[in-house]
């Protein structure tokens, strides 16, 4: 089912020639033409600039390691229902060392199985976070000796951001990009290896 875009990416007229140069690169980056997230969001054009710093700095610039980076947006965007993270997330996964199966599995319950300790902690923490905006004592108690202060501060953090991504994706009815290939773009692909931990 295809749905009309509420506020339609913007063309350079609109968003800026500096922005739309920025979604370009970007979107060669990551495979696509100019994705339509930077091309909508961009319409703001005092809050872009200073959204894409903030946004780098928790992916791919984060503390956290790549893996459980693409594990807990994945988990966020199945949580919300958010097919735009989804589909750019399952590419970005695999390129961070996911397997397809993981990846697929993150749909599933955290009581089916198949994850490790710390997986099935970051699992439900996204689930915490997204359900109840706070994390139990349970959760939080099982990943203190896992993650340090910053990495903690990097899932709330994190977890929050994508949320709030995909309300307003959603909300504005942004339209999944179309890929070129089947694999993340070459950029994706470096920084991924680059941040692997």
């Amino acid at each position: 089912m295809t749905t009309t875009p509420r506020i339609p990416p913007g063309s350079a007229a609109d968003i800026g020639r500096l922005n739309a140069l920025i979604a370009k690169a970007l979107g060669a980056a990551m495979g696509t033409g100019p994705p339509n997230i930077f091309t909508t969001l961009s319409r703001h054009r005092r809050l872009f600039l200073p959204w894409l710093r903030f946004a780098g700095r928790l992916m791919p610039g984060g503390k956290l390691p790549r893996a459980d980076t693409e594990l807990l947006i994945l988990r966020t965007a199945h949580n919300s229902g958010c097919e735009y993270e989804w589909r750019h997330h399952e590419r970005i996964g695999q390129a961070a060392g996911m397997s397809r199966e993981e990846i697929q599995r993150v749909r599933e319950d955290v009581g089916a199985g198949g994850w490790g300790e710390r997986q099935t902690l970051l699992l439900r923490a996204a689930d915490e976070l997204h359900a109840s905006r706070v994390l139990s004592d349970e959760v939080f108690d099982g990943l203190r000796p896992l993650l340090s202060d910053a990495e903690l501060i990097e899932v709330c953090m994190l977890v929050g951001h994508y949320d709030m991504l995909a309300m307003t994706l959603n909300s504005l009815q942004v339209a999944p990009d179309e890929f070129e290939g089947a694999g993340p773009g070459r950029l994706v692909t470096l920084l991924s290896r680059l941040r692997r931990s």
